[in-house]
């Protein structure tokens, strides 16, 4: 069961350090950001350091790499975000910062960090809903990586697993609450047209057609 389990933190950290990677690529090479929420970045900013001190506290040394990781990744979309739109991303941003991203801090000044442990947790919601809110508001989503989401829900669903595993109630609202918005967002990709599991369509279509061809022995 604990190899198993190691596994799996293994996998999902490889995933969660990655994440983030298509949405950030996206945004350099476009310097377009329909679809993509300023917010979002601000509050997955401040959620990532709070699970770098979590990690610490816990211990929980499997967080480490992936929140540190995602901590830079997000940092460098800031900055896209200011040099591309200007400074008019900046308010959404700080709102991020400041106010949803300090959600966990009165919990940790009155039950310490197993407290505020539960309460990152369930702030991983409140992390990508403006994500959510801001792809369900238009449908031009230019700027969105789909890759990011479907990430996002593999690596969700893996930290729910390992979560109940390890009996944390932190990792298994963190992993519940992944997977629900991650998945309205690839729901959301495809109702529009954007097609979020084109990749693997192409794939499936080129299997189909190499399977198709008569062999040449």
């Amino acid at each position: 069961m604990n190899l198993m389990l190691n596994a799996l933190v293994i996998v999902a950290t490889v995933l969660g350090s990655g994440m983030a990677l298509p949405q950030a690529r996206r945004l350099a090479r476009t310097r377009r950001a329909d679809g993509v929420s300023t917010m979002w970045v601000g509050v997955s900013l401040a959620l990532n350091a709070w699970w770098v001190g979590y990690g610490l506290a816990a211990p929980v040394w499997a967080l480490l790499p992936v929140s540190t990781i995602s901590f830079v990744l997000y940092s460098f979309m800031a900055y896209v975000f200011v040099t591309s739109i200007g400074r008019s991303s900046l308010r959404g941003l700080v709102l991020g910062v400041v106010g949803l991203g300090m959600v966990p801090l009165p919990f940790l000044v009155v039950g310490g960090w197993q407290l505020a442990g539960v309460v990152v947790g369930l702030c991983y919601g409140l992390q990508l809903l403006p994500a959510v809110v801001a792809v369900m508001r238009t449908r031009e989503l230019v700027g969105v990586s789909a890759a990011t989401w479907l990430i996002a829900w593999i690596e969700s669903f893996i930290w729910l697993v390992y979560g109940y595993g390890r009996n944390d109630v932190a990792l298994v609202a963190a992993g519940l609450l992944g997977v629900a918005m991650a998945s309205a967002i690839l729901v959301r990709l495809g109702v529009t047209g954007h097609q979020p599991l084109a990749m693997f369509t192409r794939l499936a279509a080129s299997a189909r057609w190499r399977k198709a061809q008569p062999s040449l022995s």
